[in-house]
């Protein structure tokens, strides 16, 4: 099974490549069982508000976003073995941790992505 494939946009500018799980099996596997994200790669999943880290080996940054794609919530260096959420979010963004913060996504900012 695999993810659509995009790019995160920032002000008419490309952050980073992309899976998108979009699909109820893509959501349900999400990162289970794949490699760790590398630099400049993330996973939009769509629609969600909560995920886990129950059976990961490593820490993800995670990032919330309405349903304009405006950033909400962002919890870094979420360890394995935890749930983060936010109900008012629509889209969850995942890179591996150290990436948010290297590809400088703040609260408030507008986010997009392109198939």
């Amino acid at each position: 099974m695999t993810c659509k494939r995009g790019i995160l946009i920032r002000n008419n500018q490309s952050l980073c490549e992309l899976g998108i799980a979009d699909t109820v099996a893509t959501r349900m596997k999400g990162l289970l069982g794949d490699k760790p994200l590398g630099v400049k790669q993330g996973l939009l999943i769509s629609p969600c508000h909560s995920i886990h880290t129950f059976r990961m080996k490593y820490a993800l940054d995670v990032v919330f976003l309405n349903r304009a794609g405006k950033v909400i919530k962002i919890s870094l260096s979420v360890k394995p073995n935890r749930i983060r959420a936010s109900l008012r979010a629509v889209y969850v963004l995942e890179f591996k941790s150290g990436q948010a913060k290297a590809l400088g996504i703040e609260k408030n900012q507008q986010l997009t992505w392109m198939l």
